[in-house]
């Protein structure tokens, strides 16, 4: 799609052609890349592939790109090592199309080790066909190479998963890579869902609204995406993307992933996830790293492997998603947060927005740090996976929400307080509907120095405000303030009027 010179960069012309190279194996279908897996497959009882990987997670801490790290000799080696491999390994190549939008649509190419064929086949179970495209984007993953070590070239548009056989690696690879070409081409990359809602107003019209999701994995961004808000026709609600997104300078917000999501699986059940369980446990779904018996007996709710066990699952067995992956227009983004200081749902103005933006506060989780899954964390963005300066992306989101005139809001999918009161589904997705409406008054509240909700038909707000579940709540939040503001005080190029506005 784009003129990135990838084509004609030394490092690209060191790869097999995969038309012509007697050791690879280029693009075969998808039934013929499980048969290729079944050796590492458990059959669930749904006639579904199960797989257990090594690698339950990403490596970030091993991962360094030449944008934001100071490259080493070293590193340069371990880049030139995996091409130089790729020469004399038996390979599956596999080519795919990132995204549908005239403007952020990339070839992303892939090569695998045959034996590491169940990568190759949930990887491709994500994206479309390419049907002859030329690449834009190149990884290879090499999980038997003797260390573990993901080197990123943006510019040039290659990546080398060394060490590692988590597919998520593969899947990271490419869209890292989407959010950076779009931001070059005057837009940002969002970690973040989308989804596009019908809703009936006051005065009777239906109205069109585009949400966005931006949160990190676990907290919530799936299920609030392709949840379809109890609504019926007139209203309804169709999600879009469920991870990776971008906004682009005309308000659009482009997809990428057009055939599968690749969501997490630990607790996943029938009642307040009824069509993720549905999509979960159809044939078409490829599980990895769930708990999964000899018979094929699959147990969601079992972390035998790891809290971070995952599903692909298809697009078309999702009755939410819609036949399309671009929003026409972004309208409403929601920053969901874990925050037990933060309400149900703030609505903030655009330099609050930008406060959120760069936050990113939420809780790690197992698909990042294993180790640190359940602690406070900020990222910002939300998003692990920015390359480039941080303050320079919460500046280019500032100036876009203000063009755009986008309403922002900060949604808290956890608890109040100590544990006292929880958030559930039933609250965050009537307090969606409710937004999506504009039935939702509001009211400036001195004591947290936030915009809240005086009511949300057919939530009993008031029940939820805080300070009512906190001891010591001015203390605590006055601390919180000073926590916000020396960690903004560290980006140097983030505007000041952005860092003042610390709520």
């Amino acid at each position: 799609m784009s003129e990135t010179g990838t084509e004609t960069h030394p490092l690209v012309r060191q790869l097999p052609d995969p038309r012509t190279a007697p050791h690879v194996r280029y693009n075969p279908s998808l039934e013929e890349l499980r048969e290729l897996a079944a050796p590492d497959e458990t059959t669930t009882e749904f006639g579904s592939a199960s797989y257990v990987s090594e690698f339950r997670s990403r490596s970030a801490d091993r991962t360094k790109n030449t944008v934001d790290d100071e490259f080493t000799d070293r590193d340069y080696d371990l880049v030139e090592d995996a091409t130089d491999r790729t020469a004399s390994t038996e390979l599956l190549c596999i080519d795919r199309l990132m995204g549908r939008h005239p403007d952020a649509t990339f070839c992303c190419r892939l090569f695998v080790p045959i034996e590491h064929a169940r990568i190759a086949y949930a990887w491709a179970s994500l994206f479309e066909l390419a049907d002859g495209q030329d690449p834009d984007l190149y990884t290879v993953q090499l999980p038997d190479y003797d260390e573990t070590a993901i080197r990123v070239l943006p510019d040039t548009g290659f990546t080398a998963v060394l060490g590692t056989d988590y597919t998520g690696e593969a899947k990271k690879s490419f869209l890292r890579l989407f959010m950076y070409r779009l931001k070059q081409q005057g837009g940002l990359g969002l970690h973040a869902g989308s989804k596009r809602v019908n809703a009936r107003t006051d005065d009777g019209d239906v109205r069109t609204v585009g949400q966005v999701f931006m949160g990190l994995s676990a907290t919530g961004k799936s299920t609030l995406t392709s949840h379809g808000c109890w609504l019926e026709n007139p209203e309804d609600a169709a999600m879009l993307q469920d991870d990776v997104c971008g906004l682009l300078p005309d308000g659009s917000v482009a997809g990428s992933e057009g055939k599968g999501l690749f969501i997490k699986t630990i607790g996943l059940g029938e009642d307040e996830q009824p069509e993720l369980y549905e999509a979960a446990t159809d044939e078409s779904a490829i599980l990895e790293n769930v708990a999964v018996d000899d018979d094929g007996t699959v147990h969601f709710d079992e972390d035998r492997y790891t809290s971070n066990s995952r599903a692909i699952v298809q697009r078309d067995e999702l009755e939410s998603a819609d036949e399309e992956i671009d929003l026409g227009r972004m309208d409403q983004v929601f920053f969901i947060t874990r925050n037990p200081l933060m309400p149900p749902v703030a609505k903030l103005d655009e330099e609050q927005a930008a406060v959120a933006f760069m936050l990113g506060e939420s809780i790690e989780t197992s698909a990042g740090d294993p180790t640190r899954a359940g602690e406070s964390i900020r990222v910002v963005g939300t998003n692990p996976f920015i390359v480039g300066p941080e303050g320079e992306e919460g500046n280019i989101f500032h100036e876009l929400i203000d063009i755009l005139d986008v309403d922002c809001y900060v949604i808290n999918t956890g608890y109040l307080g100590e544990e006292a009161v929880d958030i559930g589904v039933t609250e965050s997705v009537t307090i969606l509907t409710e937004a999506a409406r504009g039935t939702i008054e509001w009211t400036h509240d001195d004591r947290m120095g936030l915009t809240i909700p005086e009511t949300v038909p057919g939530l009993d707000i008031e029940d939820y405000y805080v300070p009512d579940y906190v001891d010591d709540y001015d203390e605590a939040l006055a601390d919180l303030r000073t926590e916000r503001r020396e960690y903004l005080s560290q980006f140097d190029d983030l505007r000041d009027q952005i860092k003042a506005a610390v709520y």
